[in-house]
């Protein structure tokens, strides 16, 4: 499994950045949320963290 960001949902808070252990996630040009899958450790603190439910592990 992996974290997995619906852009739509995604206001570029940047909560999840603070919250992933592995340091997987970054911001792209456009402030949304972007998920490194080889570095993703699976883990899920992104999902219950984010505000806009923008995260998925699938």
């Amino acid at each position: 499994m992996v974290a997995i960001i619906t852009v739509s949902e995604c206001v570029g808070c940047g909560t999840c950045l603070d919250e992933c252990p592995a340091e997987a996630i970054t911001l792209n040009g456009d402030n949304i949320a972007v998920v490194d899958a080889g570095e993703c450790l699976d883990c899920g603190a992104c999902v219950d963290v984010c505000p806009t439910d923008a995260i998925a592990m699938e």
